[in-house]
């Protein structure tokens, strides 16, 4: 037997793991919604109204970047930079599919080059670095055009002395890129220390999921750490810490009040209070943060 074909047996084998927040039930074309943990129909027009949040029991719908931006900047102030980057194949991956082949799929199923949307906007009336991963695109996992349209975001925010936020919805480093993904960790890191070192302000937004190399990176490394209820928010699976550790895990673990119980983050901000919370937090270190210029 190859090594490949253990490896697909092993995964045939393996149980369904499902998150906590369950399948997306928001897609599609239709007039209504379901709600998938309580149960509850609504007009989809009034499930947009509430920033796709069910009202009978607070569940959050998953939304995409572009439904991200619109909830967060001025109507008419996002000012997309870098979106002509796209990625390449340096390692011609090949699984069951070629790697180009799986990117050219989610480019045409997304429109999106990437699985970053990154861009300079206002959020009532204050100005905003925003990226914003999309889950849709290969699960938001992160390659090298993702890390360097957020590292080259950071550092355009470094210049013009604007505060960052980075909205982190992903599965980790894209595996086909091999130590070109990795390496994203620390470029990002390291135009977050300067942006810190400039005494500017970065708030990472964790929604769900948020997971392996994005949460050992830039996801955790916030002044100010929110993240939306309930969201899964990990390094390592659940499985895989259970069985190195030989012990059963708390049923809330890796989620987003597990975390926040236990120091990890800061607030936890249900969607439709997301714009004010955030507007307050910009206005509250904009004297201090944005008075001086950079020093060369």
């Amino acid at each position: 037997m190859s090594l490949f074909d253990w490896f697909a047996d092993r995964r045939k084998n393996a149980p369904v793991v499902r998150s906590s927040q369950g399948p997306d039930p928001d897609e599609g074309d239709g007039l209504w919604s379901k709600c998938p943990q309580c149960g509850l129909v609504v007009y989809r027009k009034d499930l947009t109204a509430n920033a796709h949040v069910c009202k009978g029991c607070g569940y959050h719908h998953r939304i995409d970047s572009a439904e991200r931006i619109r909830l967060l900047a001025d109507e008419g102030s996002f000012e997309g930079i870098d979106s002509d980057l796209s990625p390449t194949d340096p390692l011609a991956f090949k699984d069951r599919r070629s790697y180009a082949d799986r990117l050219r799929d989610s480019q045409q199923s997304t429109g999106l080059r990437d699985a970053v949307v990154t861009g300079l906007c206002r959020l009532e009336g204050l100005p905003l670095a925003l990226g914003v991963m999309d889950f849709r695109f290969m699960g938001g996992s992160m390659g090298s055009v993702v890390g360097e349209k957020l590292t080259r975001l950071i550092e355009e925010a470094t210049a013009r002395r604007q505060p960052v936020l980075i909205v982190c919805a992903s599965g980790g480093a894209r595996m086909q890129e091999g130590l070109l993904s990795l390496m994203q960790m620390a470029k990002i890191s390291g135009a977050l220390e300067r942006h810190r070192h400039a005494e500017l302000l970065y708030i990472p937004l964790l929604t769900h999921p948020t997971t392996g190399g994005v949460t050992a990176s830039f996801a955790m490394l916030g002044d100010l750490i929110l993240a939306e209820p309930k969201a899964l928010i990990g390094f390592a699976g659940r499985r895989v810490i259970e069985q190195t550790l030989r012990e059963k895990l708390p049923d809330d673990f890796q989620t987003a009040e597990y975390l926040q119980d236990h120091g990890f983050v800061d607030a936890i901000v249900p969607r439709p209070q997301l714009r004010s919370t955030l507007a307050s937090l910009l206005r509250l270190h904009a004297p201090q943060r944005q008075s001086q210029p950079v020093a060369p």
